[in-house]
């Protein structure tokens, strides 16, 4: 049996070719022309050397030029290896060496963010052979006169390219984890893995859909290096034919008025950017009425999202917001509150098609209905394994679940609620505490707009409750007083004994609030 992801964009080609694909910046692509763009980049890449199995590394932002590369890329039989586009230069030379990348495909970038000229110093400490740098401007030399630009790739190709055929088990996208601890690590997804993930994701999303007769409207603000991105927009979208509305970053303003302009249908993102959307909402008197008209169906992943925060976002918008869960090393969607069933908010839903879940003890051995464990997972959506790290791979996988190192609590619907991760799990005294039950407690009190809780060092009882609170606009409440608060709302063992307010959080490109930098004392920029 023959499968490549590539196949979903081989799809919607076919069926619209003349239908708008992607939308950035005031221009735009049909899935004709980005069809026959993948094509001329596979064709390029053939003749470079590279071949089916290869691993080719792509660092780019939300450009049209993103999608067109990736396609590419699978359709020449290679593998995909997505990079975070703020990496540096050694950090991009170990992804290159760990993955035995074979070419990096960059964007230009900027005065402020030399990319290409950082990829290049990657590519030679690396010994990666071929750079290619991805330019807006298809007539521009390019910054690095010894690489060639994507444009010159492209030249002359031919439209034609027969996507290469692949297994379903073999590796279409080398996706690195974020390595909160130790050195990041390649998940291997297969074509058969992201296929299955895309369309599940597609039939999930399609029944909000107003009329099929129209096309829909996905914006994505998520990286799409990102796994969430790939696959439950650019993937799910472009099987379905959508329309890709691409931001290169986040910005409140901008995002409102995309999505007025563009009449954005669909929208993923992380519980910060729903948080700043609403902030700025209010701040600026928006007018949501326009974006409430068209926006039909809200999705959050990639952290757990504050109850107040997602009643407070459907209300102003009048949109259902539904929150699943997801990881890199699961293509990434495993639960999700589906359309056709009750939310229970708090929740992420119930598995999604194909997929089982449990939550265990240490010892794996399944806890009863409705008491804490470690979320264990298999499915269609599983990685094949670590590259090049079959020991990490075997503990990761063992007795054939793969181990999330989230702590979930299941109930007797089904439905999930993750508690917490295992390593920001709070050991106070002995007993452990839960950040996140802490954080959903205190963004009901009416002065608090955002909540990070982390443990601190302590000599009596090993770890503190600490919590980084961000005021609401004219709010003045003290330490001593939010802390009686919480004295009254939590029990003796769980409310945080110290609170620290700030102006804001240290938040990353994919909206999650980094906890390490508060960990360090750090704000990030």
């Amino acid at each position: 049996m023959a499968l490549n992801l590539a196949s979903l964009l081989d799809h919607s080609a076919r069926l619209t070719p003349e239908r708008v694909a992607v939308t950035c910046g005031g221009h735009h692509l049909t899935y004709a022309q980005l069809d026959g763009g993948a094509k001329q980049i596979a064709s390029g890449l053939t003749a470079l050397g590279i071949g089916p199995g290869d691993h080719v590394a792509l660092s780019c932002p939300n450009v049209p030029f993103f999608p067109m590369a990736y396609y590419g890329i699978l359709k020449a039989g290679a593998v995909v290896v997505p990079l975070h586009v703020l990496l540096k230069p050694r950090e991009i030379a170990y992804h290159l060496r760990d993955s035995d990348a074979k070419a990096l495909l960059v964007f230009e970038g900027t005065p402020e963010l030399p990319m290409a000229q950082m990829a290049q110093a990657a590519c030679a400490e690396a010994g990666c052979p071929h750079l290619i740098v991805i330019t807006l401007d298809p007539t521009s030399p390019g910054p690095i006169p010894s690489a060639t630009t994507l444009a010159r790739l492209m030249h002359g190709r031919s439209a034609a390219f027969e996507t290469r055929a692949r297994a379903p088990h073999d590796t279409a996208i080398l996706l690195y984890t974020s390595g909160t601890t130790g050195q990041p690590k390649g998940a291997e997804l297969t074509h058969a893995n992201m296929t299955s993930n895309a369309i599940t994701s597609y039939d999930m999303f399609i029944p909000a859909a107003t009329s099929l007769a129209d096309q829909q409207v996905i914006l994505i603000t998520l990286p799409l290096f990102h796994s969430t991105a790939q696959t439950a927009q650019m993937n799910a979208g472009v099987y379905g034919g959508f329309r890709l509305v691409l931001l290169p970053r986040f910005e409140p303003a901008a995002v409102l008025e995309t999505m007025r302009r563009e009449r954005v249908g669909f929208w993923v993102a992380v519980p910060t950017m729903y948080w700043t959307l609403l902030q700025h909402a209010r701040t600026h008197q928006t007018d949501t009425n326009a974006i409430a008209a068209h926006l039909c169906l809200g999705v959050s992943g990639g952290a757990p999202m504050p109850v107040e925060v997602m009643r407070d976002f459907e209300r102003t918008f009048n949109v259902r917001i539904l929150e699943g869960y997801g990881l890199s090393e699961a293509a990434p969607v495993v639960t999700f509150n589906q359309l056709l069933r009750p939310s229970k908010p708090g929740t992420v839903g119930v598995p999604i098609h194909g997929v089982d879940v449990r939550a265990v003890d240490d010892d794996d051995r399944p806890v009863p209905t409705g008491e804490r464990g470690e979320l264990v997972l298999r499915g269609p959506n599983v990685m094949k394994g670590y590259y090049k790290r079959p020991d990490e791979t075997a503990a990761a996988m063992r007795g054939g679940w793969l181990h999330t190192g989230d702590v979930a609590v299941i109930d007797a619907d089904g439905y999930v609620t993750i508690v917490d991760r295992k390593k920001d799990m709070i050991i106070r005294g002995g007993v452990n505490v839960y950040p996140r039950e802490i954080e959903d407690v205190m963004m009901t009190h009416p002065a608090v707009s955002l909540v990070a809780v982390i443990g601190v060092p302590d000599e009596r009882l090993g770890e503190e409750v600490k919590a980084f609170v961000v005021r609401k606009p004219g709010a003045e409440i003290g330490e001593g007083d939010l802390i009686a608060w919480c004295r009254e709302q939590l029990a003796g063992y769980k409310y945080p004994r110290q609170i620290e307010f700030r102006d804001t959080l240290p938040i990353g490109p994919t909206g999650k609030v980094f906890k390490r930098e508060l960990r360090r004392g750090t704000l990030l920029a």
